[in-house]
């Protein structure tokens, strides 16, 4: 079952939060202010913070960026993912994976009916990786961000989360680059 190991230590993961909006900005931008909340307090780093208009090589253009920062470990993003032809940022995120988390989307899901019924299933969040980072598309909404992290992400960005989680394997993830 799936639970925290307090006898190891927990290990602080440098976030970046892109917002995806055409019409809020940062000083608006209450699904940014939540994912930020909830991983300064739970103990993680905010790397870096942008909002960018919804534009498919803007968005990709800055994930790109934050992909090759050293000081950045976890992309999570927050808006456009729905299925407006404004919604571009899942096509901006396919754009710049090496993997996709398939798994991510399916259990965002399965959170989502919980909360919003079939609602659910308007959402197109998606997770992978890419130059070792991992990036997550999340809705826009305060209340998606929040089921995000509180249900998936906060057990899977702590190290002493058991049986497994992301941070574990950070050094593995571009093992195929140094075998070359």
């Amino acid at each position: 079952m799936s639970r925290i190991d307090e006898t190891l230590e927990f290990i602080p993961v440098r976030i970046a939060i892109l917002t995806v909006s055409d019409s809020r900005s940062l000083a608006e931008d209450k699904s940014g202010d939540t994912l930020v909340q909830r991983l300064t307090d739970s103990g993680h780093i905010l790397a870096h913070r942008a909002l960018v208009h919804d534009e498919r090589n803007l968005i990709a253009d800055q994930l790109r960026a934050w992909i090759t920062d050293d000081n950045v470990d976890v992309i999570i993003s927050t808006g456009g993912t729905g299925l407006t032809g404004r919604d571009v940022t899942v096509e901006a995120h396919r754009d710049v994976y090496e993997k996709e988390i398939d798994a991510f989307g399916t259990v965002f899901t399965i959170v989502s009916m919980k909360k919003i019924g079939t609602s659910a299933v308007q959402s197109r969040a998606t997770g992978g990786v890419a130059g070792g980072t991992y990036l997550f598309a999340l809705p826009g909404s305060t209340g998606a961000c929040k089921d995000a992290w509180d249900e998936i992400l906060a057990y899977q960005l702590d190290y002493r989360h058991r049986p497994c989680n992301f941070v574990e394997i950070f050094p593995r993830l571009t093992e195929s680059q140094r075998r070359k």
